[in-house]
């Protein structure tokens, strides 16, 4: 593996709770996998993918955690285009 610069813009991921301290409302199925919290920032020192990190994000704080991905990207969405939505708000204008 090689490894990614300091200074790149990467993906951590950082449990949050293991399994065993979810609370006991949560379906079963959600209590078998641990919370995790997924935060992009900029690395402090050299690293590869899958090892313990630091970052610091856009607002400064410094966060660690495991290295998961290099320039991250957003793939969700709100979906389609609701056409009978454009106008809300602007009706009251006109």
């Amino acid at each position: 593996m090689s490894k990614i610069e300091k200074g790149t813009w990467v993906e951590i991921e950082q449990v949050v709770l293991k399994p065993e301290e979810r609370a006991p409302s949560v379906p079963e199925d959600t209590k078998q996998v641990p919370y995790v919290l997924r935060v992009s920032g900029f690395l402090l020192e050299a690293a590869e993918l899958g090892a313990e990190v630091k970052i610091r994000t856009i607002i400064g704080r410094e966060l660690s955690g495991v290295l998961r991905t290099v320039n991250p990207s957003y793939s969700h969405s709100f979906g389609t285009t609701v056409p009978e939505l454009l106008t809300i708000g602007t009706e009251a204008e006109a």
